[in-house]
């Protein structure tokens, strides 16, 4: 098809369908217009064709039609092109080399938007004759001839610049088979392509669609000869931001009429729960929580503009053995968007983001981690307990805010990290200790066990029945595979949760909220407070409040319901209380005690620091001297009810808080 042909066409097909926008996006001062190919395939089909062939000459005769309207230069984009052009990044070969592609995947990394040299025009210094040199490669290039017989050293006149960027597309996770490596494809943006507006839509962890030309950029050796080898970029025409719901798994009419019959069925929890890692036998409750924390709670948005998340934190915490990374590896397979990483080769960059050095425009890029990764999906985080105490406070931020706010070198972002962890973590000495409070027993402070709504410690205590059991199913498992079979496939299961995640926003009548109320009110106003008492405990606090609503709205949401009712209620309840009773309660007091958990210190334990606080007063006064001797600590705490190892750990805890010194050996002072 001859140029002139093409320009034609193409100025036909804007009068007939986009005149109007054409005029619209002059007037805003925009300096780019988006053309459908699908109205261009029913327009002539032969001016698609010769468009995905021969890019670069299409584009440029449809900006020459363009130019014929008198509105200033103005680019055409092209989107919705053709199923056949959506290439895989893994799929991507030589001969798609110069031909308009359309790629999908998740933003990996941004570089700094920097200036980049278009053309430059050269004047002679012989003959004064102007030279325009378009600059179409990565290396800037000068005039090697002008036409008076001069060869080299030509004057640079001027040139002219348009912002660049360059971003990494990483494949979706959902789109890989067994263990493939997730394939990456280099995209440069150019001029609209950067404004600050879709800059912002580009951020790491943001799934878009790109269309461009895919085109090759040669490699240097270190000798600095050209190889042989080349690599792959894509020069983009058009970028589609997709928002990061889980409509990436495909659900058919039938799938829907499953979900909905298996929504209505009875025993719809029980099925759920036993399609949940069904090689392991028993943790029932778990696999229950496991089943709500898939399903979520709902995002809500109030009206001064704060957010209340909808994600359900889990952590595991237990004995070798006990089946937690199992669990953790069944979640990440199961769920339709998930990432699993192991805490031993974790870090703070490789959970949140980092800064790194871009190469191809000489600044800083942005790459975005795990839990960016993961939005709107699941991060599965094994051996949590293994990360780094530094690395670990990364987690704080994406767990309680869902962001991850980044300020280094000279690049300062915020990106979304809308996630739903699930954790496993081993305990210090081995074995998990039902005694001694959770944040005493794993490598992580107080403060970030607390970001977690369910906590299950996993213990193997050795029991003939429970063990008969066990070892019955695992042999079964040997001998017929077909035992460890979910009684909900597989698929159907990732479409399920897909489906609800996507559809279902329930809200809570007034019966679900008077059971939460009656709950959390009778639960916080239970224990007594004697006379050696100092501090009442605690049972409950607001954070399992927020817990409670969250488990009660994932409950509406597999029975495919928009009201959450007293039932859905009551079995929040049910699966907090068993969490509490776990890791909350005070083998002193029999009583649950939310501060083992949030602060690692029970009640009991701060009463007695306090206690042995107020004796060290005591005896200062009685005394009339600042040294006060250990052993007389001890034996007025003796009187007061307090052994002998507890008075001492009481001391060595306001040893260690920095409230008490020790100026000679078994003698006391306070700062």
């Amino acid at each position: 098809m001859e140029i002139s042909e093409q320009v034609e066409k193409f100025k036909e097909f804007i009068e007939t369908s986009y005149l109007k926008e054409l005029h619209k996006q002059a007037s805003k001062g925009r300096n780019a217009i988006i053309l459908d190919v699908r109205e261009l395939v029913r327009f002539d089909p032969d001016l698609v064709e010769e468009l995905l062939q021969n890019p670069e000459d299409s584009l440029k005769t449809a900006e020459m039609a363009v130019d014929q309207f008198n509105l200033g230069s103005l680019r055409v984009r092209f989107r919705n092109l053709p199923e056949s052009e959506m290439i895989a990044i893994k799929d991507i070969r030589s001969e798609h080399l110069g031909r308009f592609i359309n790629i999908s995947g998740i933003v990996r990394q941004t570089s700094d938007v920097r200036p980049q040299v278009v053309s430059a025009k050269f004047e002679c210094p012989s003959c004064g004759i102007t030279i325009s040199i378009l600059q179409v490669d990565t290396k800037f290039k000068e005039p090697v001839r002008c036409s008076c017989g001069r060869r080299g050293r030509f004057r640079l006149l001027s040139k002219s610049l348009v912002d660049a960027q360059r971003i990494v597309i990483e494949e979706n996770p959902e789109t890989l088979e067994g263990g493939e490596q997730p394939k990456r494809l280099n995209v440069f943006l150019k001029e609209d392509l950067v404004e600050p507006i879709m800059e912002r839509k580009t951020t790491p962890g943001s799934i878009v669609h790109v269309t461009g030309i895919l085109k090759e950029v040669p490699v240097f050796l270190k000798t600095g000869a050209q190889s042989t080898r080349f690599d792959l970029m894509m020069e983009a025409n058009f970028i589609e931001p997709v928002e990061e719901t889980f409509e990436e798994i495909d659900i058919s009419q039938d799938d829907e009429g499953e979900i909905v019959k298996l929504a209505h069925d009875p025993k719809v929890y029980t099925k759920l729960t036993n399609s949940i890692a069904p090689t392991i036998y028993g943790h029932m409750e778990i696999k229950e929580a496991l089943v709500l924390m898939l399903a979520g709670g709902v995002k809500k948005i109030r009206l001064d503009g704060t957010k209340v998340k909808g994600d359900i934190h889990v952590l595991l915490v237990g004995d070798p053995g006990a089946a937690k990374s199992t669990f953790l590896t069944y979640i990440a397979y199961a769920a339709p968007k998930a990432r699993y990483i192991s805490g031993k080769g974790a870090s703070a960059a490789g959970l949140t983001a980092s800064v790194i050095k871009d190469d191809f425009l000489r600044g800083f890029a942005l790459e975005a981690g795990a839990l960016v990764l993961a939005n709107k999906g699941f991060c599965v985080l094994d051996e949590l307990d293994k990360i780094d105490p530094e690395d670990t406070a990364a987690l704080h931020e994406a767990m309680a805010q869902q962001q991850i706010s980044i300020a280094k070198a000279n690049i300062q972002a915020t990106l979304k990290a809308e996630t739903t962890v699930l954790a496993a973590a081993n305990p210090k000495l081995g074995r998990f200790d039902p005694y001694k409070p959770i944040a005493g027993q794993i490598n992580m402070p107080a403060s970030l066990i607390n970001r977690f709504d369910l906590i299950f410690p996993i213990r193997d205590v050795p029991n003939k029945d429970t063990d008969t059991k066990i070892a019955t199913h695992v042999l079964n498992l040997q001998v017929n595979p077909s035992v460890g079979e979910p009684e909900i496939p597989r698929v159907l299961f990732k479409k399920y949760i897909s489906y609800i995640r996507q559809k279902i926003f329930p809200k809570m009548d007034k019966s679900a909220m008077d059971e939460i109320r009656e709950f959390y009110v009778s639960l916080r106003n239970v224990g007594s407070f004697g006379e050696e008492q100092l501090v009442r405990p605690i049972p409950i606090s607001a954070r399992q409040l927020e817990s409670l609503v969250r488990l009660t709205e994932a409950g509406a949401r597999i029975r495919l319901s928009e009201i959450a009712n007293r039932s859905d209620a009551k079995r929040a309840i049910k699966i907090l209380r068993y969490c509490l009773q776990q890791v909350g309660i005070d083998p002193e007091t029999g009583q649950i005690d939310i501060d083992r958990i949030s602060t690692g210190i029970s009640t009991s334990q701060r009463n007695k620091i306090l206690i042995v606080k107020d004796i060290i007063i005591g005896l200062e006064k009685n005394l009339g001297k600042k040294s006060i001797p250990i052993e007389d600590i001890v034996s007025e705490a003796a009187n007061r009810n307090i052994s002998e190892s507890d008075a001492e750990e009481a001391i060595n805890k306001l040893k260690s808080e920095g409230e008490i010194f020790e100026p000679r050996k078994n003698v006391i002072s306070r700062v």
